[in-house]
């Protein structure tokens, strides 16, 4: 595979998975002592990798779950954010200000605060009450977010009575760095033709639902937009009919990612829809891949970690078509704003 390092990713998706034993005891010690509600507050993409845990608890159970905006949060505040408040601050460096910002927020409120970070070093990894580490990079960290998130909402959920099987989910979601990279060797060659067929453009749209959607956004504001300079605009698949199909015409690029959970009838009605008026619509969908050992229920749980997966495999070949490498910046973390 070009530019890939099969051996360092799964020992960074292992590295996350590793810290599913920790994770799980503090949340039930935490729920044991009386916690209220549930923060997810991150910033940026990180922050955005949050979405798919939110939501499964929100919708699995009554437990209370907020996914803010942490530079919003602490500008605007929230009554619910207190003593008895689980806070996760996904942060990757460990150095974003908005997540040092929110962390001490957090935690003059009375906040419990979890962090998850690269660098235990960092001051968000110095400065959380309880620091996880997983060490990973721009590339492989979307998948370590999507996990230990995961484990967190399932712990959760597990806690509370609402999920049955949480030893037998993650016996199989340990085998799941190994099948990673069979997924992308399998998509090596469909990578390579998506990045053919798209390094030109300018300009696309990026459509999903359920976990898949995050993993929309995500590609399209933090890889295309943010280390390709192309214009993208992310749309819920729920919300495709509701403006953005008039923007579709012939030649405009349409990127479609399909899991296998209950959204998936909403993502093949704009799949249905698109033939009729573009020839340029690219489709990935999860139910393509094999994951020996992954029962339809795990497989339900991880669209978007699939997705992310083949989608660094087309980024690999996109920044090498186009000249273009990942690591470049003109603005982030180049300037002071």
């Amino acid at each position: 595979m070009l530019n890939f390092d099969a051996e360092r990713f799964v020992r960074i998706q292992n590295g996350a998975l590793d810290l599913s034993g920790p994770l799980q005891e503090l949340i039930e010690t935490l729920l044991a002592d009386g916690a209220r509600n549930l923060f997810f507050l991150g910033a940026g993409g990180a922050g955005k990798l949050m979405e798919p845990a939110a939501q499964l608890v929100a919708r699995n159970s009554d437990f209370p779950v907020h996914l803010e905006n942490a530079a919003e949060l602490v500008a605007m505040g929230s009554s619910n954010l207190g003593p008895g408040s689980i806070v996760v601050i996904p942060s990757l460096s460990g150095t974003t200000r908005e997540a040092i910002a929110v962390l001490a927020y957090a935690e003059e409120r009375g906040a419990k605060v979890i962090a998850l970070t690269a660098h235990a070093e960092s001051p968000v990894g110095q400065q959380a009450d309880f620091t996880f580490t997983a060490f990973a990079e721009d590339d492989t960290s979307s998948e370590s977010f999507y996990l230990q998130s995961l484990v967190i909402a399932l712990s959760i959920l597990h806690r509370l009575g609402r999920y049955d099987g949480l030893e037998s989910t993650l016996a199989e979601l340990r085998t799941l760095p190994e099948s990673l990279v069979a997924v992308k060797e399998a998509f090596e060659e469909t990578a390579a033709q998506i990045a053919r067929d798209i390094q030109h453009d300018d300009y696309h749209i990026v459509t999903a639902a359920g976990p898949a959607w995050t993993e929309a956004w995500y590609y399209g504001t933090c890889i295309l937009e943010e280390m390709q300079w192309i214009r993208t605009r992310p749309v819920h698949a729920s919300d495709f009919f509701h403006g953005t199909l008039e923007l579709v015409e012939a030649g405009v690029s349409v990127l479609v990612f399909k899991g296998e959970d209950a959204s998936r009838p909403l993502v093949e009605r704009v799949e249905r829809w698109l033939p009729s008026v573009t020839d340029r619509m690219t489709v990935i969908d999860t139910a393509a891949f094999a994951l020996p050992g992954i029962s339809p229920e795990v497989r339900a749980l991880i669209p978007h970690v699939l997705i992310a997966t083949v989608l660094e495999r087309v980024s690999a070949h996109l920044e090498v078509l186009r000249d273009h490498p990942l690591t470049t910046r003109r603005y982030y973390r180049r300037i002071d704003y």
